[in-house]
């Protein structure tokens, strides 16, 4: 009976351990590259945590619904080895962004690129990116 606790408690311990894994996933299998889209809205919300760095937008559909779409973007330390800041995007800011959409239809992308309003654009980081895509001003 002990021997049969032990094998539960330490299955049961196994699978919590790997818990974390499960939020991490493999970017083709969730992203699909030949889906891009031009999102335009505002800011909601902005978490700037390992390991990828979110952001919401809130954008105008057409027959004037406002879709709710989460976007995720590469860890922090790599955002900022190519010129992000955890200010680069702030609540309220109005921006662009060309995204990969979700393989699953949902309201989820990865932001290849954000346009700032004043026309600065920032990019995640490249091995998203193939040679043909370039983050210069569109």
């Amino acid at each position: 009976m002990i021997i049969r606790s032990l094998r539960i408690a330490a299955g049961f311990a196994l699978a919590l351990s790997a818990a974390p894994l499960w939020a991490h996933h493999a970017f083709v299998a969730v992203f699909d590259l030949s889906k891009q889209r031009d999102f335009k809205g505002t800011v909601t919300q902005v978490e700037w945590l390992n390991p990828h760095a979110r952001f919401t937008l809130d954008v105008a559909e057409p027959g004037g619904k406002t879709a709710h779409w989460e976007f995720e973007l590469g860890s922090p330390n790599a955002l900022m080895q190519h010129g992000w800041t955890r200010y680069t995007l702030k609540k309220g800011d109005v921006v662009t962004v060309t995204g990969d959409l979700a393989r699953d239809g949902s309201n989820f992308a990865h932001a290849r690129s954000v346009t700032l309003a004043g026309g600065a654009r920032v990019c995640d980081y490249d091995r998203f990116n193939n040679a043909g895509w370039s983050c210069g001003e569109k």
